[in-house]
């Protein structure tokens, strides 16, 4: 094995700091058009000049070659510019750490030869950054040579932030070429050192889901606007801090430079997609140049989501295998699989024909979003709506979609999937009850979950007491009563988290199966627009 060659992308004009290369051997280089399992965690910023070492690049040093030469900072106009370095992009691009009227702001050092994308990038975030996931503009000056973006200071970028907590190798390579990255990672992990981006079984973390759904309200709100990143990538999202909220961490839409206004009455720009975009992270209508829609954003969305889930991983391989991949529909989401709702929504965002994508309000409304309160919900009215309709059309083609699904939630019975003590309850209670029916299935759900609510504790306990003495007797069982007097309460959990993930452990399809046989047949009902309407998600 040769040594590896480090290779990066031109670090994006809003990245708070530099970002890890991807490291291959060049044997790996030669490959094209496969897909590698074996370890495809990369940062967003490893794209772009190949063989260029990372060495060139160090964030957070002093900038030798600032205007006006001298120590310490600069004014221009109302901006104090200093010559700590923490981002580079294109075309001679430089962020710097600065301060704008007395606030610590990321200042973007642009020349004044390439005014045009200044100008475009200011124009879209004037009328842009009145929403908390789009960052802050606060002004613009400029001298003989460059102009100078006064924006909102972020702590590091999304990239920069699933990277420094995966257990991406980078974590652990001695390559003198990352020294610079890995104590940039390094002081991330140690300023957020309470940070928990997934569960102990490797779903997102509240914090995490938060922060994707974030990307998704900032690009709601661009394209509400007619707005057109096309240039959506973990490198130009920004995290940034806000203290008065529950989750401090906010994530921010960046580097609008690119940015375009679709006409009016247009649903698509005039010019074909031509030099926009980062290798890698552009959608197949980007790549063949066609229309440029809305779409390519959520194109570059299902990226996005992957990446943050799967720790950093992009679904279409390694970095010289990416395009020819999108090009060819040539994708890999077994890393994904295990989350049902997340493949069900990534498989949506990366359809090839552009027109199949959903929109960005709609991807609000997608279960993956859900919490397990609604979640609850949702299983409560489906199994309402479903009972309604077998007793009034017992051979409808609703209730023949919804058993259709059956073999893909449980298999041939559900019954071998629950405790024999909680199976006697249910069967107790329900003898009519058939465990090869879905819908017998989505009512245990409600009933276990509405009964636990309604009936108060002590009267559970009493009950339970009794349901176990019968049992036990019954069964020739002997049990302790008293040991097992919070007997539900330890088996479901409390209600909504842990009685949820008690059933989504046994049965993780049940919930996107249900919601594509709802969506097909009832949405627009008035039972279930609430859980379709992108309106009630947007807050």
């Amino acid at each position: 094995m040769s040594d590896p060659i480090i290779d990066r992308e031109e670090v994006s004009s809003l990245d708070r700091d530099a970002t890890i290369p991807e490291v291959e051997s060049s044997s790996e280089i030669e490959g094209h058009g496969s897909l590698d399992r074996k370890d495809d965690r990369v940062s967003s910023e490893n794209e772009g000049r190949l063989h260029k070492r990372r060495s060139e690049y160090n964030p957070g040093t002093e900038y030798s070659n600032f205007p006006g030469g001298g120590n310490g900072e600069r004014s221009i106009g109302k901006l104090c510019v200093s010559r700590t370095e923490i981002g580079r992009g294109s075309n001679g691009t430089i962020v710097v750490e600065g301060s704008y009227e007395g606030r610590a702001v990321a200042v973007k050092r642009m020349v004044l030869g390439h005014h045009e994308i200044a100008y475009n990038e200011i124009r879209n975030l004037m009328e842009s950054d009145k929403h908390p996931n789009i960052v802050r503009y606060y002004g613009m000056e400029q001298n003989d040579d460059f102009m100078f973006l006064a924006l909102e200071h972020a702590v590091c970028s999304l990239d920069d932030l699933i990277q420094a907590y995966s257990d991406s190798p980078i974590n652990s390579f001695n390559n003198p070429a990352l020294v610079g990255y890995k104590k940039k990672l390094d002081s991330i992990r140690v300023r957020m050192q309470d940070v928990e981006l997934w569960r102990a079984d490797g779903h997102p973390s509240p914090l995490l889901l938060n922060l994707m759904r974030g990307v998704v309200l900032g690009l709601v709100h661009l394209h509400n606007l007619r707005l057109i990143h096309r240039d959506l990538r973990p490198q130009n999202v920004l995290i940034t801090e806000n203290r008065s909220l529950v989750s401090s961490l906010v994530a921010q839409l960046s580097d609008m430079g690119i940015t375009k206004c679709l006409p009016e009455d247009k649903f698509s720009l005039e010019s074909p997609a031509t030099g926009c975009g980062s290798l890698g992270w552009q959608a197949p209508e980007q790549l063949l140049h066609e229309h440029q829609t809305r779409a390519m954003d959520m194109f570059n969305l299902g990226l996005v989501l992957f990446f943050c889930i799967t720790r950093g991983r992009h679904p279409f391989g390694k970095l010289l295998e990416r395009s020819i991949n999108i090009e060819n529909n040539k994708k890999d989401l077994f890393w994904v699989e295990f989350i049902p709702e997340a493949h069900d929504l990534i498989s949506r965002l990366l359809e090839w024909d552009y027109k199949l994508r959903p929109k960005a309000s709609e991807v609000l409304c997608h279960p993956f979003f859900w919490n397990s309160e609604m979640r609850l919900s949702f299983f409560r009215d489906t199994s309402d709506r479903i009972q309604l309709e077998a007793e009034r059309a017992p051979n409808s083609d609703l209730l023949n979609e919804l058993e259709s699904k059956a073999p893909l939630v449980f298999g041939k019975n559900w019954d071998d999937k629950i405790e024999p003590i909680f199976l006697a309850n249910i069967l107790k209670s329900n003898r009519r009850c058939n465990c090869s029916h879905l819908r017998d299935l989505l009512q245990v759900v409600r009933n276990k979950r509405s009964h636990y609510i309604e009936i108060p504790e002590e009267v559970q306990v009493l009950a339970l007491c009794v349901e176990l003495l019968i049992i036990s007797v019954a069964a020739s069982v002997t049990f302790h009563i008293l040991d097992h007097a919070n007997f539900w309460q330890e088996l479901l959990g409390p209600v909504p988290e842990d009685c949820y993930n008690y059933f989504t452990k046994r049965f993780p399809r049940l919930l996107i199966e249900s919601y594509g046989v709802v969506s097909q047949f009832c949405k627009e009902e008035e039972g279930f627009r609430k859980y379709f309407d992108s309106n009630a998600f947007c807050t």
